[in-house]
């Protein structure tokens, strides 16, 4: 558990945002070969600039850049490990009505994180854009476990790795270890998991799926603690490491519903996190009963009330409501909150306005402040 208590932030921020229209265009450009790599990066770099910029001007302490260098949540880190591809499959992740990219993962060789992990270079950009804003930067990547979860059987080479998904255990352990410690190095103190799998375990149709790509889902909550607390162990002690909890959202839309008392237990009373965001901004997350798992304490569970999903605004009081609800099964000085997940998880965003966004950032910022005098 780290020292420092102030994090997760009161007012907090899951990590994506919309990409910018400059951002947008010059990536088609470099995709179809008319703009070089070097400046592509001057356009990120800008924008992330003027990113992390407003999520000061806004009132966060905390900035990310956005993710804007991604074109997805995860696949972009996982595809830049030692031993794993990201390859065309013969279909996508089907959301409610619209499916992603057909893209999956591949397991060639052992799993390893390489000391030139392009994400190293965008964090430190990122901490000397937080440094001149006055905020703490956050940096954000996929969670272990989602790919375990989401790797099938079949994509798992067998000359490497015969057991399967039991058998890489021990090497994402050493990739995740050698990930963090290397963002430690260059400066990271607060860095999320973001991670669909823990959602996904509490549906029993998404279980039945991932039965079904040759995961071994018996006792796989246990599984995953341990491995997360496996990876937890090694870090320093003022490095703040949360996790955001996601039932997918790509394009305003979503996967899976179910609350959390499946894994309640598991995530939160048995996994060394010093933080949670939780998804809470509707029905399909449950109630908030499974939070009587939160071991009194420093961790906190940052509560995703606010939905990126949409541009319309929450009534602040409805909110309050929810929070003071929430009270009943943790208290009030181990909640915090944010919008309910990142604004654009893919390159293509949610269905809202940029100033849509940024309202909705403010009125976490603004309810945050009400709530926590």
């Amino acid at each position: 558990m780290s020292t420092d208590a102030s994090l997760p932030f009161r007012a907090d921020i899951v990590g994506s945002f919309l990409r910018p229209r400059t951002v947008a265009e010059a990536r088609n450009r470099y995709a179809a070969g008319g703009l070089p790599a070097a400046s592509l990066r001057e356009t990120e770099d800008d924008a992330i600039a003027d990113l992390v910029a407003k999520q000061a001007d806004i009132g966060l302490k905390v900035a990310s850049d956005g993710e804007l260098r991604r074109s997805w949540w995860h696949f972009d880190f996982f595809g830049m490990l030692d031993g794993v591809d990201i390859v065309e499959v013969d279909h996508g992740i089907q959301f409610q009505a619209v499916q992603t990219k057909p893209r999956g993962i591949h397991i060639s060789s052992p799993i390893r994180f390489p000391s030139t992990h392009p994400f190293l270079d965008h964090f430190a950009h990122l901490r000397g854009e937080a440094e001149r804003a006055g905020v703490t930067p956050k940096f954000t990547i996929p969670a272990p476990t989602v790919l375990d979860f989401r790797v099938e059987r079949a994509h798992i080479d067998n000359d490497v790795y015969p057991g399967g998904h039991e058998a890489i255990e021990d090497d994402l352990v050493t990739t995740y270890r050698d990930a963090l410690q290397g963002l430690y190095d260059v400066g990271a103190r607060y860095v999320q998991f973001d991670d669909t799998a823990w959602a996904y375990l509490c549906s029993e149709v998404e279980v039945d799926k991932a039965r079904e790509r040759g995961v071994p889902t018996d006792g796989i909550a246990d599984r995953y603690a341990r491995l997360l607390n496996r990876i937890l162990e090694g870090k320093p002690d003022d490095l703040v490491v949360t996790t955001h909890v996601c039932r997918g959202n790509f394009r305003s839309t979503w996967i899976s519903s179910g609350g959390y008392e499946p894994v309640a237990e598991q995530l939160l009373g048995a996994t060394n996190y010093d933080g949670y965001f939780l998804e809470y901004d509707t029905e399909r997350a449950g109630g908030f009963e499974p939070l009587r798992f939160l071991p009194s304490g420093d961790k906190r569970v940052v509560l995703g009330l606010i939905t990126s999903k949409s541009g319309e605004l929450e009534d602040p009081d409805a909110v309050k409501r929810r929070i003071e609800e929430a009270t009943r099964f943790a208290p009030l000085e181990q909640l915090a909150l944010s919008p309910q997940c990142g604004f654009a998880s893919t390159e293509e965003g949610n269905t809202l306005t940029e100033d849509e966004q940024w309202a909705k950032v403010r009125s976490v910022v603004e309810i945050a402040a009400d709530v926590w005098r």
